[in-house]
């Protein structure tokens, strides 16, 4: 196979920086180009990565055979056309989480890739990790049905850091669309149940006290087939050192036989079993990533990583729904 051509359009969110080394690092894709028309993020990503912007407009690179595929990351509120031209234009696309902010939106990508027979993959990290591979194969019928799903995936609201418009009216669309689709794909993964029932959802301002219109905590309750639970709190409400806190992308899976249970900090997944005095604590599977998937899937044809990030935003899209239909303050 040869290497990907890969276009970098938009680095409004740091995300996109981890994708862009992760794309340099591999011999099997190739940077064709980045582009950033706004001069701040532009100074910004040229620092921290070493890198030259390019001038050429994107529907330039869009019409030129010397692309395979558009990376993605500019504000969430831009991406669904940024996506759209690209599919459009044949190209692949591989963009950082949310893919868009509304429903038609994703109702539209998902046509035109279907149509063109082109992939659309995402950052969905979480399902790669090695705790992660772990758990799944612990909850292939090890402890019987899962019956409930509870996690946190809290982040913190770090004004210095933070992009400013993600307080701009229309471009975040939503704290549960923005945070909580990792905890949504990483659930349907592990337990292979589509969500089928939104039963409360709710969104609120507290901790970006800078704009009070931005609902930066959210909560949901849900189902899946079977009437499995989840609940689960994906708010901007912990303090800074979140990232190295247990409660940082935690999961507790309640089966009839056993809790499992693991999070981002430690790779290592820790079972509570009936019948068993002890906990059992087993090691993390290594294994590839969303990029190593992506370049597979293109390669085969295979549009089933599309389908997955369609059924992931689309969950995600209707629990951002659910509590946008509530009166929240």
């Amino acid at each position: 196979m040869k290497p990907l051509r890969i276009l970098f359009c938009g680095f409004r969110h740091g995300h996109i920086h981890a994708l862009y080394k992760r794309v340099a690092a591999t011999t099997d894709c190739r940077i064709v180009a980045c582009i950033e028309p706004n001069a701040e993020a532009r100074a910004a990503a040229e620092a921290a990565l070493g890198i030259t912007m390019s001038d050429i407009p994107y529907d330039a690179f869009l019409a030129s055979d010397e692309v395979d595929v558009v990376a993605v990351g500019c504000a969430y509120g831009d991406r669904a056309d940024i996506i759209l031209r690209a599919l459009r234009a044949g190209k692949h696309v591989l963009a950082d989480k949310p893919i868009c902010t509304s429903r038609e939106q994703l109702e539209e990508i998902a046509r035109t890739a279907r149509e063109r027979s082109l992939n659309v993959g995402c950052m969905l990290d979480l399902r790669y990790l090695p705790q992660t591979r772990r758990a799944a194969e612990l909850l292939d019928g090890r402890y019987g049905k899962v019956q409930s799903v509870l996690f946190n995936g809290q982040h913190c609201i770090d004004y210095a850091h933070r992009p400013t418009w993600y307080f701009e009216e229309g471009m975040h669309g939503g704290t549960i669309n923005d945070l909580a689709i990792h905890g949504v794909d990483l659930t349907r993964m592990l337990t292979k149940k589509e969500f089928t029932k939104v039963d409360a959802a709710r969104t609120w301002n507290a901790f970006a006290n800078k704009h009070l219109h931005f609902k930066d905590c959210a909560m949901f309750m849900a189902r899946l087939d079977g009437g499995v639970g989840v609940l689960a709190d994906v708010s901007y409400s912990a303090p800074s050192q979140v990232f190295s806190m247990p409660t940082y992308w935690e999961f507790r899976i309640f089966c009839d036989k056993a809790l499992v249970t693991f999070h981002y900090t430690d790779s290592t997944v820790t079972v509570y079993e009936e019948g068993v005095a002890e906990s059992q604590v087993f090691d993390g599977i290594a294994g590839g990533d969303y990029l190593d998937e992506f370049m597979e899937a293109v390669e085969t044809g295979d549009l089933s990583m599309l389908e997955n990030v369609v059924a992931s935003t689309a969950a995600a899209l209707t629990l951002q729904e659910a509590a946008d239909a509530e009166v929240n303050v």
